[in-house]
């Protein structure tokens, strides 16, 4: 099996090149991220191997059919860049990496609090400059506050297990979750207006594309602040700019962006960016962005590569793909 692994990082070849080896595969390490205008790159190989920033839609897959590829190994959980009803016309599976270290994802997002609450990204930045006033750097504590936890997955549940150790109440919306120990289940409207923080942990659909809007956004409490970990399209990325600008809510803690294609992953520092929201985002005192590192650890990179060598294995042997998109 040869495998085209695109939108290929450094770090993609230390794990996934042992691995590859262990299996008898081989692979080649594109830089571009899948695409129409990319998918040429895939002649010769039997698998495409994208990431979250790829885009694998109809045209692409009309080019993958064309070269031969058998199977598309995302290796990320996410898949609401694919369209895979149509690979699957096309005879396509598509495999994904459900579960490979949600502590990663769910630890992440309280780095971002943290240091959003206790203004540590300010703190620091002073003292680099021997400033070391505590003028404008009073927190608060996480103890005692609601968090609201959208989406109760593995990793949703990791975070809640973090926030009932900071002594927090949690609130849980999923309406396919049932009763978890010390929390309360509660509508999406009830989490707005009743959490000092609002955490997503959800996939990506068509239902909850922008949960986060100017009216959700309006029922959250002055101080509220909306961390999102998951998918940059559950926020209304326009909207949350409005409410932060118009001091509506507190702040706003970022690892993913509905736009962040082409943005993220990438070193922009000598061209600067074309995106006005995401540049407003990012010069705003309270608000956090990082670049969509939540899973990057060495655990969750290791659990990412075996999995896709699994669920490639798994396909060349004709067994059962447990992995499928369906």
């Amino acid at each position: 099996m040869r495998i085209a692994l695109f939108d290929a990082k450094p770090y993609d070849r230390k794990y996934f090149s042992p691995d590859s080896e262990k299996y008898g595969y081989e692979i080649g390490y594109i830089e571009p991220s899948l695409s129409k205008n990319t998918a040429i790159l895939a002649r010769g190989y039997d698998v495409v191997c994208p990431f979250v920033d790829c885009t694998v839609d109809r045209d692409t897959i009309d080019i993958l059919k064309a070269e031969g590829i058998k199977l598309i190994a995302m290796r990320s959980a996410g898949f609401n860049n694919v369209d895979y009803r149509y690979a699957a016309e096309k005879g396509i599976p598509v495999v994904r990496v459900p579960a490979y270290s949600p502590y990663a994802v769910a630890e992440h997002s309280f780095a971002l609090l943290l240091a959003l609450v206790r203004k540590l990204t300010h703190a620091y930045v002073r003292t680099r400059e021997f400033n070391f006033s505590l003028t404008g750097l009073v927190g608060s504590d996480l103890h005692g506050k609601t968090i609201g936890i959208a989406g109760a997955g593995k990793i949703g549940r990791v975070a809640i297990d973090i926030a009932k150790g900071f002594g927090m109440k949690v609130l849980v919306y999923d309406p396919f979750a049932g009763d978890i120990e010390g929390t309360e289940k509660a509508s999406l409207e009830r989490i707005m207006s009743e959490a000092d923080i609002i955490s997503l942990y959800c996939p990506l659909t068509e239902s909850n594309r922008h949960m986060i809007n100017k009216d959700t956004l309006s029922l959250m409490k002055p101080s509220a602040i909306v961390i999102n970990t998951s998918r940059g399209a559950l926020i209304d990325s326009n909207a949350l700019l409005e409410a932060l600008k118009d001091r509506k809510i507190g702040g706003a803690a970022l690892d993913v962006y509905e736009e962040e294609a082409g943005v993220f992953y990438q070193d922009q520092s000598s061209e600067g960016i074309e995106d006005d929201t995401l540049a407003r985002l990012i010069s705003m005192p309270n608000v956090i962005i990082t670049s969509h590192q939540g899973y990057l650890t060495d655990d969750a990179l290791s659990a990412i590569s075996t999995t896709t060598m699994e669920n490639i294995k798994a396909f060349e042997e004709g067994r059962e793909l447990v992995n499928q998109v369906v």
